[in-house]
């Protein structure tokens, strides 16, 4: 970095810029505005490729009609990616981040996706109680603590329709954790993908 007062000025200028990422994630050609302070603002990260490559793989199966949710979801990519797969259901994305949400409306104008919308959401606690889901997407973050993803897969297990699923990527080193928290929740779990620093896992709500 530079010294130079001026050019100091010019590089923090440039930082203030929205970034823009160009992706094809699960087959479809996305665009996403982004800024510093959120998660991977320069690059779709290796855990949400991993987990939509399952989806374009067919290693996890998706219904045009599926309704879903994405969980924390930054500015966009799972689930944004995940609507264009679902054109007939409804997808809707929370994050706790007001940033988050503001990027993620952003780039469901960029994209032209009718069928998403975003809120701002502590977990799953703000959304409608009467709201379900076929599929819930979640990227989880390493540091957001037990109690925080007990609540939430609670949460999810009751917004849920029966038969749903729950589909998480998360840190490698956390893998023996959801698998036994997944089945005292949910009573099942399939490990769908270990990468070499992801994980993705699956749970589907019992009728």
């Amino acid at each position: 970095m530079s010294t130079d007062p001026k050019q100091l000025t010019q590089q923090i200028t440039q930082w203030r810029q929205d970034n823009r990422i160009e992706a094809t994630l699960a087959g479809q050609p996305m665009r996403f505005l982004t800024t510093w302070g959120l998660f991977s603002p320069r690059e779709i990260d290796s855990g949400s490729w991993l987990l939509l490559k399952q989806f374009e793989d067919g290693e996890i199966a998706l219904k045009p009609s599926d309704d879903i949710l994405d969980l924390g979801c930054g500015y966009g990519p799972l689930g944004l990616t995940l609507a264009r797969l679902a054109p007939q259901g409804k997808t809707l994305l929370v994050d706790k981040d007001f940033v988050a949400v503001e990027y993620t409306r952003k780039n469901i104008e960029l994209n032209r996706i009718q069928n998403a919308e975003a809120m701002l959401s502590n977990g799953l606690a703000h959304i409608p109680k009467d709201r379900r889901f076929d599929v819930i997407v979640s990227n989880v973050p390493a540091k957001v603590g037990k109690e925080m993803l007990y609540i939430m897969l609670d949460d999810a297990r009751a917004h849920l329709k029966p038969g749903g699923r729950i589909v998480l990527v998360t840190i490698s080193g956390l893998r023996e954790f959801f698998k036994r928290t997944l089945v005292e929740m949910f009573g099942n779990y399939e490990k769908v993908k270990q990468g070499k620093d992801y994980t993705v896992s699956l749970a589907i709500k019992q009728n």
